[in-house]
């Protein structure tokens, strides 16, 4: 159910934006991962800390992602945010965070793949609303 849930909204959310225009520019999705990354860092805090340095080193490089991906090229956004979605896979295994839910990896791979998955399709689209991939 968690990958019903995470997948029905990314895509919500996608849709969404599009339609609102909030995805007209370039920053909506390098801030989308940033807040995403940012989830296991609240985590940390609500568990009592102790996994706070090792989940905020690990935002720093989706940080890093996102501000490259928003000067360079968005498809850098699309593989981060895929990446971040194999990272949910892995992370029990990494970083020992009592404060994630235990359905959280669930969710979260795939709102981050679904995410990927359409701005990959925005990218793509042949719609003159389309995203460009590069500034």
């Amino acid at each position: 159910m968690e990958y019903l849930f995470g997948a029905g909204l990314a895509l919500g959310v996608g849709v969404f934006a599009t339609v609102v225009g909030f995805d007209r520019g370039r920053a909506f999705y390098p801030v989308v991962l940033m807040v995403i990354a940012s989830y296991y860092d609240l985590f940390a805090v609500m568990g009592g800390a102790q996994a706070l340095p090792a989940e905020t080193a690990i935002l720093a490089v989706f940080v890093a992602l996102a501000v490259v991906g928003f000067k360079s090229n968005l498809w850098l956004v699309v593989a981060a945010l895929l990446g971040h979605g194999m990272f949910d896979l892995v992370h029990p295994t990494l970083v020992e965070n009592p404060g994630a839910p235990a359905w959280w990896p669930m969710f979260c791979l795939a709102y981050d793949v679904a995410a990927g998955g359409y701005l990959a399709a925005r990218l793509l689209s042949p719609s003159p609303s389309r995203l460009e991939a590069r500034p």
